[in-house]
């Protein structure tokens, strides 16, 4: 007699309903953020979408919010995975993410000023300065983020994918900045920006997905030995 399958634990059952959750969130605010990047008639950097001022200032708000509320889901599912490298190990990936997602809930509440200045001489003001500061911060989490799971315990496929991406944030995103404090090449700068938040929202959502098929088994009870030897492999 052919035994029946087990149902689905309920805890199982609600973590994989929010990391889908999850992932809808980060999906629609990757759209949102797209779809009014592409209405601008000037290139511009991705804070000035929320400037105040501009008409798509609540829209970037939202995709923002949908973006902490998508991210902290995502993270909550991978909360087991581990990086092998000790000074990766400080703590879970997942504890970049929140992080991430903390100074992206507060980047959401204090915008730019219109334009978007750089918080230097004349055009200094602490709302620039609060902004600037956690948007960049917020985009360090992210690829530390990234970087941990590029070194994780199984899922090689999603470790080749978040070293790829990790890099690839930190380089295109560096160089975007750097061209904006130079003040040169500012619209080029502009593009390599969208091309980061891009890859990182896109790296976000294929966690989320990869997490919501094949989520992390006994990531919570099993010490990192065991769990080299439990987790999947992909």
């Amino acid at each position: 007699m052919t035994a029946l399958p087990l149902p689905m634990p309920r805890r199982r059952v609600v973590e994989l309903a929010g990391t889908f959750l999850g992932s809808v969130f980060v999906l629609a605010a990757l759209v949102i953020i797209w779809v009014a990047r592409l209405e601008q008639d000037r290139d511009l950097y991705v804070s000035e979408l929320g400037a105040a001022g501009q008409p798509t200032a609540h829209w970037f708000e939202g995709a923002l919010l949908l973006i902490v509320a998508g991210g902290s889901l995502i993270a909550y599912a991978a909360r087991g995975i581990r990086s092998r490298v000790p000074l990766l190990s400080v703590w879970a990936p997942a504890v970049s993410l929140w992080v991430g997602c903390g100074f992206f809930l507060i980047a959401s509440q204090v915008t730019c000023t219109s334009g978007c200045p750089l918080p230097v001489g004349a055009s200094f003001t602490w709302q620039d300065l609060i902004h600037t500061v956690v948007a960049v911060l917020a985009f360090a989490a992210a690829c530390f983020g990234m970087l941990q799971v590029s070194f994780a315990v199984g899922y090689r496929s999603l470790a080749r994918l978040s070293l790829g991406a990790g890099v690839a944030v930190a380089l295109i995103a560096g160089a975007g900045g750097i061209l904006s404090l130079a003040r040169f090449q500012a619209d080029f700068g502009s593009r390599l920006e969208f091309a980061a938040t891009t890859i990182a929202l896109g790296w976000l959502l294929t966690l989320g997905v990869m997490m919501t098929l094949r989520p992390v088994e006994f990531a919570d009870v099993l010490p990192l030995a065991e769990l080299e030897l439990a987790a999947p492999v992909a």
